[in-house]
């Protein structure tokens, strides 16, 4: 497997770290969307947030909530997000969360401004949903 992010984790490619833990790993984004933009992965490798195990899970997201604040330095805001998959944006297969500084000077918007085709739900489909999702 040649994975950019496993090769972080093991010393072969270089990374600028800011927070490293015996699970998880943070370091600036090579290619920033703004000044302090951070990923934070786990060590092991996972796809999907669901592969992870709790240990790792758990370690992953304290990582997240301890930088958060320490970004925030660099601007009043942070964007903290996820690709969960090819589908949904993830260009790297290794989950890895984004710590975006936000400020309203950025231009960019919430996250419903990236959805340009939203559904129109009856309630009889929201319905299906939650109950597929409780099961």
């Amino acid at each position: 497997m040649d994975c950019i992010f496993c090769n972080i984790v093991s010393g072969k490619i270089p990374a600028r770290k800011i927070r490293e833990t015996q699970r998880s790993l943070a370091f600036l984004d090579a290619f920033p969307l703004t000044k302090g933009h951070t990923l934070v992965i786990p060590k092991t490798h996972y796809v999907k947030i669901q592969e992870m195990n709790e240990g790792d899970n758990a370690d992953l997201f304290e990582s997240v909530r301890v930088l958060s604040a320490k970004i925030e330095r660099l601007s009043p805001s942070s964007l903290i997000a996820v690709h969960n998959g090819k589908e949904s944006g993830q260009e790297i297969p290794h989950v890895h969360v984004h710590i975006i500084p936000r400020d309203q000077a950025d231009g960019v918007g919430p996250v419903h401004s990236m959805f340009t085709r939203r559904p129109k739900l009856s309630d009889e489909e929201f319905e299906k949903m939650s109950e597929i999702l409780r099961k």
